[in-house]
């Protein structure tokens, strides 16, 4: 196994809120319907966005890649069942990993009040 890429983010909590409050139509834009279920089903789902935010921009910087040309909804942050997030591609994300040999993703998200933060590593055969 070999380490393709890491990418590591970092999103403040409060500009999260602001984006959320103005742009309506930002969590359909930038995230699954799945992400969005479990980020609303939370009393404040602003952290959880945040920190998911992060994770789609870590990845896209494992990648090699930018936003511009990979959707952030190809890349979607899922919990197992144990509440493990992992990292699940889809259209042009998978397709990028795919050429870069990419077989598994390691993740780790974290916030506080102030920041949410991601990093993530893309792991090679």
């Amino acid at each position: 196994m070999t380490i393709i890429g890491v990418g590591i983010d970092v999103v403040e909590i409060e500009r999260m809120r602001t984006v959320l409050a103005r742009t309506p139509t930002f969590p359909a834009r930038s995230f699954t319907e799945d992400e969005q279920a479990y980020c609303g089903a939370k009393k404040d789902p602003t952290e959880r966005y945040a920190a998911r935010f992060a994770a789609k921009e870590a990845v896209l910087k494992a990648l090699d890649e930018s936003i511009l040309r990979i959707p952030l909804t190809d890349i979607e942050v899922v919990r197992t069942d144990s509440g493990k997030p992992i990292v699940r591609l889809h259209g042009k994300a998978a397709a990028r990993a795919g050429e870069l040999g990419v077989v598994e993703w390691q993740l780790s998200l974290t916030h506080s009040n102030l920041i949410a933060e991601a990093i993530a590593i893309a792991i090679g055969g």
